[in-house]
């Protein structure tokens, strides 16, 4: 027997009624148990859990979104993506989530100075937040500097061991710094973690011929 959650997303796929979505899904299910419909045995299961939880979850649902990384079928890979990104930043209390919302702003809008300020007082205030390191990565790197993006990449990685963007960022901060096999290293990092990292993927293989011909 199908669970209700399969039919609350056929409906979902056949009016792109999201609210109701959102709604019906929080009605009918605890998050725990969402979690544990990204392990069906059908696909369609897993895409409506992986799409609710990027809705309900909070970061306690890292894990299996970061497990559903690797899954089988491809929709569901490209839907986690979004989702485990979304959840990354629900953590910590209300204000601390919307400082992580304001710091992305803030990178989108290349003001890195003032996401270095603002997220080291955030770490300040509570390092435990892997997110608050990424972003403070970002902006280091956009500056220029390597070393540090590289320290806050690392960090975020022993905070969230499913956060493949770090393990991405360390890649190319290395390569900045022309440490080409540590660069592999990290990138064969984040492909471990999300294996539809496609460009990636070519990549290790470009930068280990490179190394072949040295």
């Amino acid at each position: 027997m199908n669970p209700i959650l399969s039919d609350l997303y056929h409906k979902y796929l056949s009016d792109d009624d999201c609210p109701s979505f959102i709604k019906n899904t929080a009605r009918h299910y605890m998050v725990g148990t969402i979690e544990k419909l990204t392990e069906s045995s059908s696909r369609m299961t897993r895409r409506a859990a992986i799409l609710a939880l990027g809705f309900l979850g909070d970061y306690s649902s890292n894990t299996p979104l970061g497990q559903a990384l690797s899954d089988p079928d491809a929709t569901v890979r490209s839907m986690t993506e979004h989702a485990i990104q979304q959840v990354w930043f629900r953590t910590g209390n209300g204000a601390q989530q919307k400082e992580l919302l304001v710091l992305e702003r803030l990178n989108l809008a290349q003001q890195f100075d003032k996401v270095i300020d603002r997220s080291t007082r955030l770490i300040e205030n509570n390092p435990d937040i892997a997110e608050a390191w990424n972003q403070r990565s970002i902006a280091h790197f956009n500056l220029l500097l390597f070393p540090d993006a590289i320290r806050d990449c690392r960090e975020t990685l022993k905070l969230n061991s499913f956060h493949y963007p770090a393990a991405m960022g360390m890649g190319h901060c290395y390569l900045e710094i022309n440490e080409i096999a540590k660069a592999i290293d990290s990138f064969d990092t984040a492909l471990g973690l999300n294996p539809g990292l496609n460009l990636v993927r070519a990549q290790i293989n470009f930068l280990k011929k490179n190394l072949k011909l040295e």
